[in-house]
């Protein structure tokens, strides 16, 4: 009993640990700390430098404001995978629900002709609704990994799509819909200016609320948190809802860059947003991760994109480059948390 007792002890120190927010943790300012907060800012600072050199039409105004629009999808859906990976978790399906979300979008408001509004809070609500159906599965059925509950979803979501549509796509959107993602405020993209909105209440939620702080303590040590008296199921449950919503929000974006919503949409988005947490400092072992991390590594996944489009690199390559960054994040993530132990 004694031993049992101690090791709860234990679990409940690593857990205290974790809670904290990674920026709240005093710790000392070595070349190694530098690196592992600043890193993936230098990484992009670095990459653009080589961008401008190879093309030097990178740095113009306009191609800047075009890499803000085009990171602007990849943003949003990487905020929410965000919180799913700093649980220990993972969320496949987040490209199927923005399909999901916005033909159901599409079906309110072209198809049967309704509100734009009402649209608008439908796509929305469904990208909610989806996410939360993850959380269930995963809390309720207490499924061993999120990747299995959402890996099921993924193709349930896509499969509804692709029914309710009959595999076509639905074109003719209302103003009201294509705004955020067609117009711009001066020169900067409203769907960047929405990236931003959204990092900033994203960031103040994982930084000073109860919930944000029990989401770093679940991905420091799930079994700690739950012992210290952390809601577990309910947090995990507000993740994958969150996680789903920020989907669907990047699925109106895009209905604004493509005046259309197809059930096939968001194909393979789910690895970009993967790519940009881990770029941005997140691990797959939970506890860590940030949202300015996370915007980072979404600009560095649209600058590459841009800037090997700008060089006349093929589509094929870019993705092999995309696979080879990812790798070394994951690896570098692992040196990381190697040296930590030590």
């Amino acid at each position: 009993m004694e031993e049992r007792i101690k090791d709860v002890e234990e679990q409940i120190e690593i857990k205290q640990e974790a809670i904290i927010p990674p920026e709240k943790e005093g710790r000392k300012w070595s070349p190694k700390t530098i690196v592992d907060k600043f890193g993936a800012l230098f990484g992009l600072i670095g990459l653009s430098i080589i961008m401008t050199i190879l093309a030097p039409t990178f740095m113009s105004v306009d191609n800047l404001m075009n890499v803000a629009r085009q990171a602007s999808i990849n943003a949003l859906l990487s905020l929410g995978m965000l919180l799913p990976i700093i649980t220990a978790g993972i969320d496949l399906s987040v490209g199927s629900i923005l399909a999901l979300s916005i033909v159901m979008g599409g079906l309110v408001t072209v198809t049967w002709g309704m509100s734009p509004i009402i649209g608008l809070i439908a796509l929305l609500v469904i990208g909610a609704l989806a996410g939360l159906i993850n959380g269930l599965l995963l809390t309720k059925l207490r499924l061993p990994h999120p990747f299995i509950s959402t890996l099921g979803t993924m193709n349930v979501y896509r499969g509804l799509a692709l029914i309710i549509t009959g595999a076509s796509p639905i074109f003719g959107f209302p103003l009201l819909m294509n705004y955020v993602g067609q117009e711009s405020i001066s020169i900067v993209p409203v769907s960047f200016i929405l990236v931003i909105v959204v990092a900033i209440i994203m960031h103040i939620f994982l930084n000073r609320t109860a919930t944000g702080r029990y989401i770093y303590a679940i991905g420091g040590n799930k079994e700690a948190a739950r012992l210290s008296g952390i809601p577990v199921d309910r947090v995990l449950i507000i993740v994958y809802t969150v996680s789903g919503f920020m989907a669907a929000l990047g699925g109106l974006v895009l209905i604004g860059r493509t005046n259309s919503a197809s059930p096939i949409a968001g194909l393979t988005y789910e690895l970009d947003a993967i790519a940009a947490v881990i770029i941005g400092g997140a691990s797959f072992f939970g506890g860590v991760g940030t949202v300015i991390g996370t915007l980072i590594g979404a600009l560095i996944i649209a600058v590459l994109r841009n800037g090997l489009n700008l060089i006349g690199t093929s589509s094929d390559l870019q993705t092999v480059v995309i696979g080879v960054v990812i790798i070394l994040a994951v690896f570098v993530d692992v040196l990381r948390r190697k040296g930590a132990k030590k």
